[in-house]
Protein backbone atom coordinates (compact mmCIF):
# COMPACT_ATOMS: atom_id res chain seq x y z
CA UNK A 1 0.00 0.00 0.00
CA UNK A 2 1.14 3.55 -1.22
CA UNK A 3 0.75 6.82 0.58
CA UNK A 4 -0.32 9.83 -1.22
CA UNK A 5 3.11 10.76 -1.92
CA UNK A 6 4.26 7.61 -3.32
CA UNK A 7 6.33 6.11 -0.28
CA UNK A 8 5.56 3.17 0.92
CA UNK A 9 2.87 2.85 4.25
CA UNK A 10 3.05 -0.60 5.94
CA UNK A 11 0.24 -2.88 5.87
CA UNK A 12 -0.21 -3.65 9.69
CA UNK A 13 0.19 0.49 10.73
CA UNK A 14 -4.01 1.15 10.17
CA UNK A 15 -4.77 -1.98 12.50
CA UNK A 16 -1.82 -0.84 14.65
CA UNK A 17 -3.58 2.75 14.91
CA UNK A 18 -7.04 0.81 15.77
CA UNK A 19 -5.48 -1.41 18.45
CA UNK A 20 -4.36 1.65 19.99
CA UNK A 21 -7.26 3.48 20.05
CA UNK A 22 -9.34 0.59 21.38
CA UNK A 23 -6.88 0.10 24.11
CA UNK A 24 -6.98 3.43 25.29
CA UNK A 25 -10.77 3.22 25.15
CA UNK A 26 -10.68 0.32 27.39
CA UNK A 27 -8.05 1.70 29.63
CA UNK A 28 -11.11 4.37 30.50
CA UNK A 29 -13.70 2.52 31.17
CA UNK A 30 -11.45 0.28 33.11
CA UNK A 31 -10.24 3.49 35.44
CA UNK A 32 -13.81 4.38 35.46
CA UNK A 33 -14.81 1.06 36.57
CA UNK A 34 -12.41 0.87 39.54
CA UNK A 35 -14.18 3.83 40.90
CA UNK A 36 -17.79 2.41 40.55
CA UNK A 37 -19.62 1.69 43.49
CA UNK A 38 -21.64 -1.41 44.56
CA UNK A 39 -24.82 -0.56 42.28
CA UNK A 40 -28.22 -2.35 41.58
CA UNK A 41 -29.30 -2.20 37.46
CA UNK A 42 -33.17 -2.71 36.93
CA UNK A 43 -33.35 -5.66 34.65
CA UNK A 44 -37.68 -5.97 34.49
CA UNK A 45 -39.66 -3.10 35.61
CA UNK A 46 -41.29 -0.14 34.64
CA UNK A 47 -40.71 -0.05 31.04
CA UNK A 48 -39.17 3.52 31.35
CA UNK A 49 -37.02 2.21 34.24
CA UNK A 50 -35.22 -0.29 32.49
CA UNK A 51 -31.13 -0.38 32.32
CA UNK A 52 -31.77 2.13 35.44
CA UNK A 53 -28.86 2.04 37.74
CA UNK A 54 -28.76 3.24 41.56
CA UNK A 55 -25.38 2.89 42.84
CA UNK A 56 -24.85 1.65 46.76
CA UNK A 57 -22.74 4.41 48.46
CA UNK A 58 -23.93 4.08 51.92
CA UNK A 59 -25.79 1.81 54.48
CA UNK A 60 -29.51 1.43 55.52
CA UNK A 61 -31.39 2.11 51.78
CA UNK A 62 -34.30 1.27 51.05
CA UNK A 63 -35.93 -0.27 48.14
CA UNK A 64 -39.59 0.58 47.76
CA UNK A 65 -42.79 2.02 45.87
CA UNK A 66 -42.72 4.86 48.49
CA UNK A 67 -41.41 8.07 46.70
CA UNK A 68 -39.30 8.43 49.82
CA UNK A 69 -37.44 5.01 49.07
CA UNK A 70 -33.92 5.87 48.23
CA UNK A 71 -34.53 3.41 45.66
CA UNK A 72 -38.12 4.61 43.88
CA UNK A 73 -39.74 2.23 41.89
CA UNK A 74 -43.31 2.65 40.95
CA UNK A 75 -44.66 -1.03 40.56
CA UNK A 76 -47.78 -2.26 42.41
CA UNK A 77 -46.37 -5.06 43.35
CA UNK A 78 -43.30 -4.04 45.56
CA UNK A 79 -44.39 -2.84 48.63
CA UNK A 80 -44.12 0.66 49.99
CA UNK A 81 -40.84 -0.22 51.90
CA UNK A 82 -40.03 -3.66 50.64
CA UNK A 83 -36.18 -3.79 51.33
CA UNK A 84 -33.43 -3.00 52.84
CA UNK A 85 -29.61 -2.34 51.47
CA UNK A 86 -26.70 -2.85 54.43
CA UNK A 87 -23.41 -1.99 53.38
CA UNK A 88 -20.57 -2.99 55.80
CA UNK A 89 -16.52 -3.15 54.83
CA UNK A 90 -17.17 -2.76 51.16
CA UNK A 91 -19.48 -5.57 51.64
CA UNK A 92 -23.55 -5.18 50.78
CA UNK A 93 -26.46 -7.56 52.71
CA UNK A 94 -29.97 -7.21 51.37
CA UNK A 95 -32.84 -7.44 54.23
CA UNK A 96 -36.51 -8.37 53.55
CA UNK A 97 -38.77 -6.03 55.63
CA UNK A 98 -41.95 -8.44 55.62
CA UNK A 99 -42.60 -7.28 52.46
CA UNK A 100 -46.18 -8.40 50.90
CA UNK A 101 -44.64 -10.22 47.85
CA UNK A 102 -41.36 -11.34 49.41
CA UNK A 103 -37.68 -10.68 48.26
CA UNK A 104 -36.65 -13.69 46.32
CA UNK A 105 -32.26 -13.69 45.68
CA UNK A 106 -30.94 -16.27 42.94
CA UNK A 107 -34.78 -18.24 43.59
CA UNK A 108 -34.58 -18.24 47.24
CA UNK A 109 -36.99 -16.65 49.29
CA UNK A 110 -35.50 -14.34 52.26
CA UNK A 111 -36.39 -14.93 55.71
CA UNK A 112 -38.00 -11.56 56.46
CA UNK A 113 -35.53 -9.50 58.32
CA UNK A 114 -32.59 -11.70 58.09
CA UNK A 115 -29.79 -10.12 56.03
CA UNK A 116 -28.10 -11.77 53.25
CA UNK A 117 -24.89 -10.95 51.55
CA UNK A 118 -25.12 -10.15 47.85
CA UNK A 119 -22.75 -11.18 45.49
CA UNK A 120 -21.65 -10.40 41.88
CA UNK A 121 -24.65 -10.96 39.39
CA UNK A 122 -26.85 -12.02 41.90
CA UNK A 123 -30.72 -11.47 40.86
CA UNK A 124 -33.00 -9.63 43.28
CA UNK A 125 -36.60 -10.09 42.91
CA UNK A 126 -39.51 -8.18 44.33
CA UNK A 127 -42.91 -8.70 43.10
CA UNK A 128 -43.05 -8.26 39.22
CA UNK A 129 -39.74 -6.71 39.17
CA UNK A 130 -36.20 -7.83 39.33
CA UNK A 131 -32.45 -6.21 39.36
CA UNK A 132 -29.21 -7.77 39.59
CA UNK A 133 -26.34 -6.61 41.94
CA UNK A 134 -22.83 -5.77 40.79
CA UNK A 135 -19.85 -5.39 43.45
CA UNK A 136 -17.90 -2.74 43.86
CA UNK A 137 -15.42 -1.99 40.92
CA UNK A 138 -17.28 -4.22 37.67
CA UNK A 139 -17.23 -2.91 34.27
CA UNK A 140 -20.71 -3.51 33.75
CA UNK A 141 -21.96 -0.93 35.73
CA UNK A 142 -19.83 1.66 33.45
CA UNK A 143 -21.06 0.17 30.38
CA UNK A 144 -24.84 0.15 32.38
CA UNK A 145 -24.69 3.52 33.26
CA UNK A 146 -23.59 5.08 30.24
CA UNK A 147 -26.36 3.20 28.11
CA UNK A 148 -28.69 4.45 30.14
CA UNK A 149 -27.62 8.02 30.15
CA UNK A 150 -27.74 7.19 26.31
CA UNK A 151 -31.31 6.10 26.39
CA UNK A 152 -32.65 9.34 28.40
CA UNK A 153 -30.99 12.24 26.18
CA UNK A 154 -31.81 14.05 22.98
CA UNK A 155 -28.67 13.29 20.37
CA UNK A 156 -29.40 16.48 18.70
CA UNK A 157 -29.52 18.87 21.79
CA UNK A 158 -27.86 17.05 24.63
CA UNK A 159 -31.12 17.29 26.80
CA UNK A 160 -33.73 15.14 28.28
CA UNK A 161 -35.71 13.41 25.70
CA UNK A 162 -39.40 12.57 25.80
CA UNK A 163 -38.65 9.28 27.52
CA UNK A 164 -36.70 10.94 30.40
CA UNK A 165 -39.98 13.35 30.90
CA UNK A 166 -42.55 10.61 30.56
CA UNK A 167 -40.31 9.07 33.82
CA UNK A 168 -39.64 12.45 35.79
CA UNK A 169 -43.46 13.69 34.70
CA UNK A 170 -45.19 11.05 37.53
CA UNK A 171 -41.92 11.63 39.54
CA UNK A 172 -41.96 14.99 40.29
CA UNK A 173 -46.11 14.76 40.66
CA UNK A 174 -45.64 12.09 43.50
CA UNK A 175 -42.64 14.12 45.52
CA UNK A 176 -44.76 17.46 45.01
CA UNK A 177 -47.44 15.64 46.67
CA UNK A 178 -44.73 14.04 49.37
CA UNK A 179 -43.17 17.05 50.68
CA UNK A 180 -46.48 19.61 50.02
CA UNK A 181 -44.26 21.89 47.32
CA UNK A 182 -45.94 23.55 44.23
CA UNK A 183 -44.95 22.31 40.71
CA UNK A 184 -45.07 23.67 37.62
CA UNK A 185 -44.89 22.97 34.26
CA UNK A 186 -43.92 24.83 31.15
CA UNK A 187 -44.20 23.87 27.53
CA UNK A 188 -43.23 25.75 24.29
CA UNK A 189 -42.47 25.42 21.41
CA UNK A 190 -40.72 27.41 18.02
CA UNK A 191 -43.16 29.41 16.24
CA UNK A 192 -43.16 28.93 12.63
CA UNK A 193 -40.47 25.99 12.31
CA UNK A 194 -41.20 24.52 9.08
CA UNK A 195 -40.78 28.12 7.66
CA UNK A 196 -37.63 27.91 8.97
CA UNK A 197 -36.23 24.62 7.72
CA UNK A 198 -38.03 25.28 4.32
CA UNK A 199 -36.23 29.01 4.11
CA UNK A 200 -32.74 28.00 5.47
CA UNK A 201 -32.78 24.26 5.19
CA UNK A 202 -32.96 21.35 7.55
CA UNK A 203 -29.20 21.91 9.01
CA UNK A 204 -30.31 25.33 10.18
CA UNK A 205 -33.26 24.75 11.85
CA UNK A 206 -31.03 21.45 13.53
CA UNK A 207 -28.62 24.83 14.83
CA UNK A 208 -31.80 26.50 16.18
CA UNK A 209 -33.07 24.05 18.02
CA UNK A 210 -29.19 22.73 19.75
CA UNK A 211 -28.49 26.96 20.19
CA UNK A 212 -32.16 27.18 22.27
CA UNK A 213 -31.40 23.89 24.23
CA UNK A 214 -27.77 25.79 25.22
CA UNK A 215 -29.55 29.48 26.19
CA UNK A 216 -32.37 27.75 28.32
CA UNK A 217 -30.35 25.15 30.13
CA UNK A 218 -26.74 27.32 30.59
CA UNK A 219 -28.68 30.55 31.79
CA UNK A 220 -32.76 30.63 32.28
CA UNK A 221 -32.67 27.13 34.89
CA UNK A 222 -31.94 26.40 37.97
CA UNK A 223 -29.38 23.48 38.19
CA UNK A 224 -32.26 20.88 39.37
CA UNK A 225 -34.90 22.15 36.80
CA UNK A 226 -35.68 19.11 34.20
CA UNK A 227 -35.31 20.43 31.24
CA UNK A 228 -36.32 18.38 28.06
CA UNK A 229 -36.97 17.80 24.13
CA UNK A 230 -40.66 16.37 24.15
CA UNK A 231 -40.99 16.80 20.43
CA UNK A 232 -39.99 17.61 17.04
CA UNK A 233 -39.90 21.50 17.99
CA UNK A 234 -41.41 21.02 21.29
CA UNK A 235 -39.96 21.77 25.05
CA UNK A 236 -40.83 20.87 28.65
CA UNK A 237 -39.41 22.52 31.92
CA UNK A 238 -41.02 21.63 35.00
CA UNK A 239 -40.21 23.83 38.16
CA UNK A 240 -40.37 21.65 41.33
CA UNK A 241 -41.16 24.07 44.23
CA UNK A 242 -42.28 27.03 41.77
CA UNK A 243 -46.02 28.36 42.13
CA UNK A 244 -47.69 29.48 38.87
CA UNK A 245 -47.09 33.16 38.98
CA UNK A 246 -43.39 32.32 39.42
CA UNK A 247 -43.27 29.77 36.79
CA UNK A 248 -45.15 32.53 34.18
CA UNK A 249 -41.84 35.19 35.38
CA UNK A 250 -39.52 32.57 34.21
CA UNK A 251 -41.59 31.50 31.09
CA UNK A 252 -41.75 35.17 29.94
CA UNK A 253 -37.66 35.64 30.49
CA UNK A 254 -37.29 32.62 28.68
CA UNK A 255 -39.47 34.08 25.60
CA UNK A 256 -37.56 37.26 25.94
CA UNK A 257 -34.23 35.97 25.98
CA UNK A 258 -34.98 33.73 22.77
CA UNK A 259 -36.70 36.95 21.05
CA UNK A 260 -33.85 38.47 21.34
CA UNK A 261 -31.07 35.73 21.09
CA UNK A 262 -29.27 36.21 17.65
CA UNK A 263 -29.69 33.51 16.30
CA UNK A 264 -26.96 33.11 13.06
CA UNK A 265 -26.55 30.20 10.51
CA UNK A 266 -23.63 30.42 7.73
CA UNK A 267 -23.95 34.11 8.02
CA UNK A 268 -27.43 34.44 7.86
CA UNK A 269 -29.37 35.75 10.75
CA UNK A 270 -33.11 33.67 11.68
CA UNK A 271 -35.24 35.38 13.67
CA UNK A 272 -37.24 32.85 16.60
CA UNK A 273 -39.56 33.41 18.61
CA UNK A 274 -41.33 31.00 20.92
CA UNK A 275 -44.89 30.75 22.40
CA UNK A 276 -45.51 29.14 25.94
CA UNK A 277 -47.68 27.38 28.07
CA UNK A 278 -48.23 27.58 31.86
CA UNK A 279 -49.82 24.87 33.93
CA UNK A 280 -49.52 24.52 37.86
CA UNK A 281 -50.39 21.30 40.09
CA UNK A 282 -53.95 21.85 41.82
CA UNK A 283 -55.83 19.95 44.23
CA UNK A 284 -58.36 18.21 41.67
CA UNK A 285 -55.00 16.86 40.14
CA UNK A 286 -54.88 12.81 39.81
CA UNK A 287 -51.78 12.51 38.30
CA UNK A 288 -49.29 13.94 36.04
CA UNK A 289 -50.52 14.26 32.80
CA UNK A 290 -53.71 16.35 33.67
CA UNK A 291 -50.98 19.53 34.55
CA UNK A 292 -49.36 18.62 31.07
CA UNK A 293 -52.42 18.56 29.33
CA UNK A 294 -53.38 22.03 30.61
CA UNK A 295 -49.53 23.13 29.90
CA UNK A 296 -50.36 21.98 26.28
CA UNK A 297 -53.65 23.64 26.50
CA UNK A 298 -52.31 26.72 27.20
CA UNK A 299 -49.62 26.44 24.68
CA UNK A 300 -52.05 25.77 21.94
CA UNK A 301 -53.81 29.62 23.05
CA UNK A 302 -50.59 31.55 22.68
CA UNK A 303 -50.66 29.75 19.07
CA UNK A 304 -53.92 30.47 18.37
CA UNK A 305 -53.81 34.20 19.97
CA UNK A 306 -50.74 35.41 18.00
CA UNK A 307 -47.50 33.62 19.08
CA UNK A 308 -44.33 34.87 20.73
CA UNK A 309 -46.42 35.06 23.73
CA UNK A 310 -47.53 33.50 27.18
CA UNK A 311 -50.71 31.70 28.37
CA UNK A 312 -51.65 30.30 31.61
CA UNK A 313 -54.54 27.82 32.21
Amino acid sequence: MSSDDGKKVPEDSFADKTSVVQSDTFKVRLAQADEAPPCLILLVGPANQIGRQWPIEDTDRIIGRDLSSHIFIDDRSVSKAHAKLLLKGGEVSILDLESTNKTIVNNNILRPLSPLKLKNNDQIKMGNVILKFLERGNIEAVSAAQTFDRGQKDALTGIHNRGALDLKGPEFFKRSLLMGVPLSVITFDIDHFKKINDTYGHPAGDYVLRELAQVVREHLIRENDFFARSGGEEFCLLLLGSEKERAKEIADRIRKTIESHKFEYQGQRIKVTISLGVSSISPDDNSWDHIFKRADEALYLSKTGGRNQVSVK
